[in-house]
């Protein structure tokens, strides 16, 4: 009886300290891919797809310029999706990606559940790039990829489509605020010399 009362009590220690643990993971992220030496560490992540919510691993896009980019489906900016779809098409075959991250956390103005906004992303723009499930993109619930990148750039969103670049080896990370345009002159300058690079 002694043993049994034991292992009961060592097991709802077990339980409570579980309970206190933090949470470094949030849920809507996969585990962290390990780190290989063809994968920046910047990409040694995974998310859930928006489609159907299975964990992608971003190291499949090593080797390309990624444009990563937070999303909303009720922004003054919302139209960028035709421009990053456009852009996406252009270069995709030279090495571009784009990957985008539905975020609520700019003015509550993507309020909808994964299934909504990938059917309002397919049926509004005919977005074919990748997009990922919801999830927070500044503050401390900011996901892991946001987050690394604020910590490379120094800059963090401030409002629904800001946009990061990053080259092919990714070392070079540039940040771009919201008012600029997938097809402004700039970015697409950048987009070309990174995958010349």
């Amino acid at each position: 009886m002694k043993t049994r009362s034991r292992l009961h009590t060592l097991a709802a220690a077990a339980l409570a300290v579980a309970a206190l643990a933090p949470m470094n993971t949030p849920s809507h992220a996969a585990p962290a891919t390990p780190a290989t030496a063809s994968c920046p560490a910047i990409l040694q992540h995974r998310f859930d797809r928006l489609q159907d919510e299975k964990p992608q691993d971003l190291c499949q896009y090593a080797g390309q310029v990624v444009l990563v980019v937070n999303t909303a489906s009720y922004c003054g900016f919302t139209q960028q999706y035709k421009g990053l779809e456009e852009l996406y098409r252009r270069y995709r075959d030279r090495g571009l990606v784009v990957l985008g991250f539905p975020s609520n956390d700019f003015g509550q103005q993507e309020p909808g559940s994964n299934q909504q906004i990938a059917e309002f992303c397919e049926n509004t723009f005919g977005v074919q790039f990748p997009m990922f499930a919801k999830s927070h993109v500044r503050g401390p619930q900011a996901n892991a990829l946001f987050r690394q990148l604020a910590e490379r750039t120094g800059t963090t969103p401030k409002w629904n489509f800001y946009k990061y670049l990053i080259s092919r080896d990714g070392r070079t990370v540039l940040a771009y605020n919201s008012l600029t345009a997938p097809d402004s002159g700039s970015l697409r300058r950048d987009i070309e010399r990174l995958l010349g690079s």
